[in-house]
């Protein structure tokens, strides 16, 4: 997907990001159309159901969850799992929506409404998603996100197979550095298992002035 097309502006003005209360929430409210995704990301917030509503949230967590790309953490044990799969980029984006959206959580937010908002992102070439295969061919494995510029705000991530999520994020960091421009790999809020793979928090106003920076520069490649 080389070629990206520019959407209608949003209909909504959202409130700064600093205006979110204690739980992170700023608005509720607006829709899923495409160019009120891509003005939430570069403002610095993205979308989640409250709860078990159909109410749309949109949140901007202080701390942010952010994964620094000079130090994802690569056990011996994963550095062998990376031999064992087969990566692509962009080849299965509505299986591994749907592949994450199967997976019980909790407070589940992968509704049909916003499946379909970000398979018709990635259409426009704006949401982009790596792949592990196995060797019989079987997606095992992956994860989604956004792209802007330099940012790559992730969304969800899966596997069936030991690693094969772990083994797409190490393929996403790799393209991220690519170019040696500044990059900024958002993961919202850095759960446990984010910071087994290096995540770190940073106060909202941080993770804000580097997004500014971020979406200004060249995007990474996502085509080879």
């Amino acid at each position: 997907m080389g070629v990206r097309l520019v959407p209608e502006p949003s209909q909504w003005e959202f409130p700064p990001a600093e205006t979110a209360d204690e739980h992170g929430l700023v608005a509720v409210g607006a829709d899923l159309a495409p160019g009120t995704l891509l003005a939430a990301y570069r403002s610095g917030l993205f979308p989640m159901p409250l709860g078990r509503t159909d109410k749309l949230g949109w949140w901007s967590p202080d701390p942010r969850g952010v994964i620094p790309l000079d130090d994802l953490r690569v056990t011996r044990s994963l550095r062998r799992s990376l031999r064992r799969y087969r990566i692509t980029v962009d080849i299965a984006f509505a299986d591994v929506v749907d592949a994450c959206r199967a997976i019980e959580r909790p407070h589940g937010w992968i509704s049909p409404d916003v499946r379909d908002a970000y398979v018709g992102l990635h259409r426009m070439g704006w949401a982009h998603s790596v792949e592990a295969w196995s060797e019989e061919g079987e997606l095992v494995g992956g994860l989604y996100g956004v792209s802007i510029g330099g940012l790559f705000a992730g969304e969800s991530m899966f596997h069936v197979d030991r690693d094969a999520s772990k083994v797409a994020l190490v393929a996403l960091v790799g393209r991220l550095n690519h170019g040696g421009v500044a990059r900024l790999l958002d993961v919202q809020w850095a759960t446990e298992h984010l910071r087994s793979l290096g995540a770190v928090e940073i106060p909202r106003s941080e993770y804000l002035a580097r997004l500014k920076t971020a979406v200004k520069q060249p995007s990474a490649p996502w085509s080879d």
